[in-house]
């Protein structure tokens, strides 16, 4: 049980860490006003339109602007084990050599429960009480 709850996390962990994605922020005058991942942010609806004519020629500074991050995943999965450091190897093997000591022992298949014997019923308890099911 332990091997596929662990597994699994490894697999989620491998995953997150490879993915890449965007995030898609408006802001109107220094406010976030939406965050958006994987599509583009809607926006207020305060951007500012161009005149229709050439003749009213209004300029104004849109109070509106859109940032985008990328956040790249991880292109390579596997480690040189020379580039680690001293204490990155140590961790690894006092890592690895605690979980595997931790299932020793466990090969049997031990029921402590094998001996119990449930206490004998004296009465009804729910007939002194007064309680139904109905």
């Amino acid at each position: 049980m332990l091997h596929k709850v662990i597994s699994v996390f490894m697999a989620f962990l491998v995953f997150f860490s490879t993915m890449s994605f965007t995030v898609n922020m408006h802001y109107c005058s220094d406010v976030l006003v939406e965050m958006a991942i994987f599509k583009k942010a809607k926006g207020c609806g305060m951007e500012m339109q161009n005149p229709s004519t050439d003749s009213c020629s209004v300029s104004k500074k849109n109070c509106c602007s859109d940032e985008q991050s990328v956040v790249n995943g991880q292109d390579e999965l596997k480690l040189p084990i020379d580039q680690l450091s001293f204490e990155q190897q140590q961790f690894v093997v006092s890592f690895i050599h605690a979980y595997l000591d931790s299932f020793e022992g466990f090969n049997k298949n031990i029921n402590v429960y094998k001996a119990y014997k449930p206490p004998l019923v004296v009465r009804q308890i729910y007939k002194l009480d007064e309680t139904y099911l109905i």
